[in-house]
């Protein structure tokens, strides 16, 4: 809604405020001032428009997630690199359901602006993991698992990791098998 910046003058401006009524006697509004002022400052560190995606992704409302992303018109100015790191983790899981090229190159800049979770992170190395097992790239795939797993500290995507890898196993036994079937029609 505002640039971080305008965020950080108007919570100092309010805090002034605040400041001011408790000089007046007026308790009960300072201490409303004063957190009014720390839910902008709230705001600076965390940006409402990424919030209600989240929310909206929570609900599988992708459409819902995108217009609300897009409410943000300058991701570069308007939010913290954090920010901007998750602006483009939001993007990325959302491309993933149709567009993979996308996907790949929304994940990749959230990686490299860095995410303030490590299971956030291995979410976003699980997720490209998957890209490059679909597009064969199979040492790839393998490295950034192992990266996925080394994140997930807490153990939060531990099934999605197996589910992942199992995956990854069939895919790369399957061709051997098909192979393997050509071989022997050949031989009949």
């Amino acid at each position: 809604m505002f640039n971080k910046n305008i965020k950080l003058i108007i919570a100092g401006g309010i805090f002034a405020f605040a400041i001011y009524q408790f000089y007046e006697s007026y308790i009960g509004n300072g201490i409303f001032l004063i957190l009014l002022a720390a839910i902008f400052v709230l705001f600076y560190f965390k940006n409402e428009f990424i919030l209600l995606s989240f929310l909206k992704l929570r609900k599988q409302d992708f459409d819902g997630a995108k217009r609300i992303l897009g409410r943000i018109k300058n991701p570069e100015t308007a939010l913290t690199r954090k920010q901007q790191g998750y602006y483009y983790y939001l993007h990325g899981i959302m491309a993933s359901q149709s567009n993979l090229t996308q996907a790949e190159k929304h994940l990749r800049k959230a990686e490299k602006l860095g995410l303030s979770m490590s299971h956030d992170m291995a979410m976003v190395k699980m997720t490209l993991a998957g890209i490059a097992a679909q597009k064969n790239r199979k040492n790839e795939a393998k490295s950034l698992m192992k990266e996925a797993k080394d994140l997930d500290k807490r153990g939060m995507l531990t099934e999605q990791i197996k589910m992942m890898e199992q995956q990854m196993k069939r895919a790369a036994s399957a061709p051997k098998q098909h192979y393997g079937n050509r071989q022997n029609m050949r031989r009949r």
